[in-house]
């Protein structure tokens, strides 16, 4: 005999629970049973046929509480089948406790995707719904009406959020699938469907103008865009109907800016030219030393990292120092501090160094690459790594810096100092550690760049890469001493 069960169908666990756990009590298998979501014409034919019969005796049945979240979320999405889908689940999580971790499952695999779609709908409410004034409320409380259409029956869920996000007005979300209202007190919570509103404001112009405002053509991407604001929403943005003529004007906007770009750099990068430019002139340092070296490298135009850059990055340290460290380039502080290693790298290899007894001052340290190499994205400034080009352009300044110093012990931090001192060709950590005879009758000792420990996610693994770093620290020590 088949069951008729009719349910309201607006995301209330408890509903369907009552009745599925009634069912599971009779022993109601899950093709007995006709699920139905309450419509006008369902109430009165269905309903007499939805009580079960008297439960028999049985075990009581029990879910992981994975299964508990997954049916909340699954409720609240619109497919009818969704009742059923959730109670042959229950039934088979009887025999099979792990069920839910079977990603091949075809009833486990429908149900997360629903819930997946839930989810989505309720992000989408979040983001797309545009408050209208209407007036004040009492106690001088300003006033909020919203428009939304939800795939979902999400309202209930996603209120909350509005709740705790806009406490200090009062407003109403109007959709075809309930209402929630906020007087500042209490929410209230309706599943009777509205009618749109006709509704427009002053923010409006405002939403319009930010739209504009953050709209990059250079990085548009039709189908992206539309993945995270899909067309159905457009109708009840306000700037949906500024998106046509940014589309349209993108081509044209991406070639001006390409055209500014040889011109306009960053702020901050005129204001440093300009403070260099203002400071006063010092004497002109004597030929041979590494002062007229740095000067000249000042001017360098050898490739075109020193366009975007701030300034020339050169080497610091004793003239006759025993120990050079070479690194890969500068990064964003060094650029504007006009010294090596003063960033983050920099003060974990003075840190390290420093625990090993190694003195700084009497290291002379300097990079492969003089100028620093970036990508602009909004007021940062990311790392890029430079390309073999640019080293060999560069390694006219290293080779100089080498000729003045005459260091007897040379530490590669990484591939790109490595690459630029030798024609090695083996994997960095195929040398690392290990000390090596070049020619000039120095010592080339390879270990990793300081800026890679920082990089590493894992801590285990950071852990382990911080001890292998301090014991070359420890080995270059005891070069250091033994040259000595």
């Amino acid at each position: 005999m088949m069951r008729r069960v009719v349910l309201a169908g607006r995301g209330d666990l408890a509903e369907w629970r009552d009745a599925a756990r009634a069912f599971a009590a009779a022993g109601i298998l899950p093709e007995e049973i006709d699920w139905r979501e309450r419509s006008a014409e369902a109430d009165l034919a269905f309903q007499r046929d939805a009580m079960p019969p008297a439960p028999v005796t049985r075990k009581p049945m029990t879910v992981p509480p994975a299964f508990i979240e997954l049916a909340e979320t699954v409720l609240c999405h619109s497919d009818p089948a969704r009742f059923s889908l959730l109670y042959r689940l229950l039934w088979r999580l009887q025999l099979d406790r792990q069920l839910l971790e079977v990603a091949s499952d075809e009833d486990v695999v429908r149900a997360r995707l629903m819930a997946k779609n839930v989810r989505r709908d309720a992000h989408k409410m979040t983001a797309f719904v545009r408050f209208k004034e209407v007036g004040a409320a009492a106690a001088g409380r300003r006033k909020f009406i919203a428009w939304f259409e939800p795939d979902h029956h999400i309202v209930r869920r996603t209120a909350p959020f509005f709740q705790r996000r806009f406490t200090d007005m009062d407003w109403l979300i109007a959709t075809p699938k309930g209402s929630a209202a906020w007087d500042g007190a209490r929410l209230t919570l309706s599943d009777a469907p509205c009618e749109k509103p006709n509704l427009t404001d002053a923010t409006d112009d405002l939403w319009r103008t930010y739209y504009v405002s953050i709209f990059n053509p250079a990085r548009l991407k039709l189908k992206a865009m539309q993945a995270e604001m899909p067309k159905k929403y457009w109708k009840n943005l306000p700037e949906a109907d500024l998106i046509p003529g940014l589309i349209a004007s993108a081509e044209s906007q991406v070639r001006a800016m390409a055209a500014r770009e040889a011109t306009q750099s960053l702020p901050f990068h005129d204001r440093l030219q300009e403070a260099a430019r203002n400071l006063p002139i010092e004497p002109e340092a004597p030929a041979g030393t590494l002062e007229a070296l740095s000067a000249e490298a000042g001017a360098c135009t050898r490739c075109p990292l020193h366009a975007k850059a701030t300034q020339t990055v050169f080497g610091e340290g004793p003239r006759d120092a025993e120990v050079m460290f070479v690194g890969e380039q500068p990064g964003d502080q060094e650029d504007i501090a006009g010294r090596p290693f003063v960033g983050p790298a920099g003060k974990l290899l003075d840190q390290v160094i420093a625990d090993v007894g190694i003195d700084r001052s009497a290291l002379y340290v300097t990079n492969a690459v003089k100028h620093f190499k970036y990508e602009p994205r909004g007021k940062r400034r990311i790392h890029q790594k430079p390309n073999m080009g640019e080293v060999k352009h560069c390694r006219w300044w290293l080779d100089l810096e080498l000729a003045l110093v005459k260091p007897k012990l040379i530490v590669a931090m990484g591939a790109t100092a490595l690459a630029a001192l030798t024609d090695v060709k083996e994997r960095l950590q195929d040398v690392r550690g290990k000390a090596m005879a070049i020619e000039g009758g120095r010592t080339l000792f390879v270990t990793v760049h300081p800026s890679y420990l920082l990089r590493i996610p894992d801590e285990r693994l950071k852990a382990e890469e911080m001890v292998r770093f301090r014991n070359d620290m420890l080995e270059i020590q005891r070069l250091m001493a033994s040259a000595g």
